[in-house]
């Protein structure tokens, strides 16, 4: 509910605080004494548009701020926007508007966009004016209304319409893949084919590129290995000339010591040379290859990298290409019996959804025939007994379905015999309006309204029993959510449990509004000047002493 309202240099407002209670507040005054510009303020506060017209003549800027207790809802979109809130505490929401028309949002004093204060308003301030196209009156809104009258439980075409949504998807997925796949047969045919016929295998690449360099550098080192030999085999090689020098050495060497060791040197290097000649011996032969193995390899290595460009992978993501490729042609060639399949689970689905969105349709068609008879038992009363109401049920188009149902809900008025039905919103009496408005807050009880709700000037053009019956069902709905009401009505002003007066001055140069809360005997007395005008008579006294107790 609101629980305070602050206003500083609005329009001829120069400083007000208020506070507001539970229950019924009406707000009177005479004509022009500005009871709009509370109004004005209050829609600033919460998103309106921030006009420069607003800011009070001299004042550089006008500032409103509103505290509420707020419902859960709309703490929980304020933290779901990064707003730090505590159930418990009060909401403040604070609007700033320059001279230059500048505005600035708060709430609890954090920064806030005008869109934000806009998307919380409609959960706590509901405004009924002559000129309002919000709540009851949008249509968008009528069809929860109506479910939540009518206790319409959707829970199970919600089901059925995540099954159908679903099974849409996968059948709209399997198209496309086999639309894709068809247009690129001839594609995959020959790419299967390719791959295949090259039958890659796991790391290829990487053993023939080792095998590659090894009998590129075998071939570089062969002439190398010719010279080896010629040096250390053959009549004339070293070896075989150590052999000489070791079998003239063994004639002599017991001649001296130092020969002797001469041709133990000699006959060990005869024995290191003879392992040399093995040893390339070895290397000649591992290093020994056919020139044709290397073409075949370098072949065979060059294929399959030009494979991998050709299809944009790595050489060892061939084997996983090929097999994804052939699976991609097999479920194309098996895709029209799966595509029967799920037509079939779409065509399930289908009637799942259609079954449980008829009863809904039902439940609406009831509920909204219950609601009828409820608003239409409230219209004569509030002299609005040639309107007509009627909760239109209809259907909308498929592009409309949702887990809500098919239904359109519209709630519609004839104000007058044999004129058609048009939506509320086209109704042009402002309080003709306003009093459908109460017929249906009635009929709805708590369904869909905000934790306050304001009435401008609902009882305009009428009076007696009418006004009474007025103030009547504001009561009523007032036991439920808290309500302020600007009023002409003294019929209405005496239901008020909160009476705040409106009233104008002027101290010679500048002209100024106020708003204070009125006690009893002041009540009493605002109640008889309403009803006799600027002079007031014991008899409107009186009046007004009895409207009081019959309140």
């Amino acid at each position: 509910m609101l629980t305070g309202l602050s206003i500083r240099d609005v329009v001829l407002i120069e400083a007000l605080d208020l506070e507001f209670h539970e229950g019924l507040g009406v707000l009177t005054g005479e004509t022009g004494a500005g009871k709009s510009i509370l109004l004005d303020a209050l829609g600033l506060a919460l998103g309106g548009r921030g006009d420069s017209g607003l800011v009070r003549h001299g004042a550089a800027q006008a500032v409103v701020t509103a505290s509420f207790d707020a419902p859960a809802l709309v703490l929980t979109l304020l933290d779901d926007n990064g707003f730090a809130t505590e159930p418990g505490e009060p909401l403040v929401v604070r609007r700033i508007v320059k001279r230059d028309g500048g505005s600035r949002g708060f709430v609890n004093d954090q920064p806030a966009s005008a869109g934000l204060l806009r998307d919380i308003a409609p959960h706590l301030v509901e405004i009924h004016g002559q000129h309002d196209d919000r709540g009851l009156l949008s249509p968008a809104g009528h069809r929860a209304l109506l479910d939540a009258f009518g206790r319409v439980d959707t829970s199970t075409t919600a089901r059925a319409w995540t099954a159908l949504r679903d099974a849409e998807g996968a059948l709209a997925a399997a198209r496309a893949e086999i639309d894709a796949a068809a247009r690129d047969r001839d594609w995959l045919e020959h790419a299967v084919a390719e791959l295949t016929a090259l039958d890659p295998e796991p790391e290829e690449e990487q053993t023939l590129a080792d095998r590659r360099r090894t009998m590129q550098r075998a071939e570089k080192i062969v002439d190398d290995l010719a010279a080896v030999d010629a040096h250390l085999e053959g009549s004339d090689g070293g070896l075989s000339k150590l052999r000489q020098a070791a079998r003239v050495l063994e004639r002599i060497a017991g001649d001296h010591d130092a020969l002797a060791e001469a041709l133990a040197a000699v006959d060990r290097a005869v024995i290191e040379g003879a392992v040399a000649e093995e040893r390339l011996r070895e290397a000649r032969v591992d290093l020994s290859h056919d020139p044709r193995k290397l073409e075949d390899d370098e072949a065979r290595l060059f294929e399959l990298r030009a494979m991998a460009r050709k299809h944009r992978v790595q050489p060892d993501d061939l084997g996983a290409l090929s097999d994804e490729l052939r699976h991609r042609l097999e479920r194309l060639d098996a895709g029209e019996s799966g595509i029967v399949d799920l037509e079939v689970k779409v065509t399930l689905a289908r009637a799942v959804y259609d079954s449980a969105a008829a009863a809904v349709t039902a439940e609406r068609t009831a509920a909204a025939a219950r609601l009828d008879a409820a608003v239409t038992g409230e219209l004569a009363p509030l002299k609005l007994d040639a309107a007509r109401f009627r909760t239109e049920v209809a259907p909308i188009g498929e592009d409309g379905w949702s887990a809500l149902g098919r239904d359109r809900v519209e709630f519609a008025i004839s104000t007058n015999p044999g004129a058609p039905f048009a939506p509320l919103i086209k109704i042009a009496s402002g309080g003709e309006l306003s009093r459908f408005i109460l017929a249906l807050k009635v009929a709805l009880a708590e369904e869909g309204a905000a934790a306050t709700m304001v009435f401008d000037e609902i009882d305009r053009g009428v009076g007696g029993a009418v006004a009474s019956a007025i103030g009547e069902r504001l009561a009523r709905l007032a036991e439920r959510t808290q309500l302020l009401v600007v009023t002409h009505s003294p019929q209405v002003a005496a239901r008020g449990q909160q009476h705040l007066l409106i009233a104008k001055s002027h101290d010679g140069t500048v002209t100024r509004t106020g708003v204070r809360a009125l006690d009893e005997d002041e009540r009493r007395e605002e109640i008889a000047r309403m009803l006799s005008g600027a002079t007031i008579t014991a008899e409107a006294r009186a009046q007004a002493e009895r409207l009081l107790e019959t309140a």
